[in-house]
């Protein structure tokens, strides 16, 4: 059995620039750090001569199929066929946290799938073939309206700066941030549910679509990207590292009026006002988690004002996609 653990994410800033309809042109970046919240996969053969089916693979929902034409799931389906494997195998899925809540988890799906597979063919597939195999099943393949940062973070793990470039160039550097400013981030952070979940490539495609008129504010969260991780870096403060995801979440808010919604602006404005610096929407918008930066000395007015919020605790800097047994 092979069981391969991939991380979820959080994105700091410069989410949307990662579009190669946008950083063709403009260039693009993203300060985004892999989570210690995972998506496992487990991979094992079976006899199938013994049983009615050949391939069995197990997430939500059990499917029980004697060819890959017959696998409902497309992601599973496409990326058992890039590997050849048409028999004789079980995939099971589990997860910390739940999909379409903008963490990033169908990338992570993808990427672990991916890792896990060519571990089950005892190959050992490099970080960059990783994210870039995982880029062209999900944009080539399946034809998703997606980013690229979140098979790279999945694949890469850690604290990351991502530049792209060209139509599917990247280069990954990790952030060198000191170990106590780290912890100081760490324990800053705060997660909250919003009880809304949702497939974001519906919205990243009509976000796509209305990058005429968007331009602008995708060039504006570029330069924080900059400045975020100047201040990542640097050895001043990390205060204003709040007011930074606030100017994010503004920008982002303005991509597409589904990003937001009547009770998301009134959660954020809760937080706010029981102290947090900053915050924002995780992922494409319109539901998922929402991400604060908040003091520890007013967490617990944070955590109090929105008792109505299921908050996950969580660190960040986690490692990337691996198999842990084999």
């Amino acid at each position: 059995m092979i069981i391969c653990r991939t991380p979820l994410r959080v994105s700091f800033v410069g989410g949307g620039t990662d579009f190669p309809e946008f950083f063709t042109e403009h260039g693009g970046a993203v300060l985004v750090t892999a989570i210690d919240k995972y998506i496992y996969h487990s991979v094992s053969h079976f006899s199938s001569e013994l049983f009615d089916y050949s391939i069995r693979l197990a997430y939500r929902k059990v499917e029980c199929v004697k060819s890959i034409e017959q696998i409902e799931h497309a992601p599973f389906r496409e990326i058992l066929r890039h590997f050849g494997i048409e028999r004789d195998v079980e995939v099971s899925l589990s997860a910390d946290l739940p999909s379409f809540s903008g963490l990033g988890s169908s990338s992570s799906f993808t990427v672990g799938l991916i890792n896990a597979l060519s571990a089950y063919q005892a190959r050992f597939i490099p970080k960059g073939e990783l994210a870039s195999l995982a880029i062209h099943v999900e944009r080539e393949i399946l034809r998703e309206t997606i980013g690229l940062q979140d098979q790279i973070v999945a694949a890469y793990g850690n604290l990351n700066l991502i530049e792209f470039s060209g139509t599917d160039n990247f280069v990954v550097t990790r952030v060198a941030i000191s170990k106590a400013k780290l912890q100081e981030l760490d324990r800053s952070l705060m997660l909250f549910f919003t009880g809304i979940t949702r497939r974001a490539a519906d919205l990243e495609k009509q976000k796509v679509e209305r990058l005429g008129a968007t331009t602008g504010n995708l060039k504006r969260m570029l330069g924080l990207v900059e400045r975020a991780h100047r201040l990542l870096t640097g050895n001043g403060s990390l205060t204003p590292f709040g007011a930074m995801l606030d100017a994010a979440w503004q920008e982002k808010r303005a991509l597409h009026p589904a990003v937001s919604s009547s009770a998301i602006d009134r959660m954020y404005r809760v937080a706010r006002e029981a102290g947090a610096l900053g915050g924002k929407l995780l992922g494409a918008g319109g539901g998922g988690f929402m991400l604060f930066f908040v003091p520890e000395d007013r967490q617990a007015a944070v955590r109090k004002a929105l008792s109505g919020c299921p908050e996950i605790v969580f660190s960040i800097n986690a490692p990337g996609s691996g198999i842990i047994h084999s």
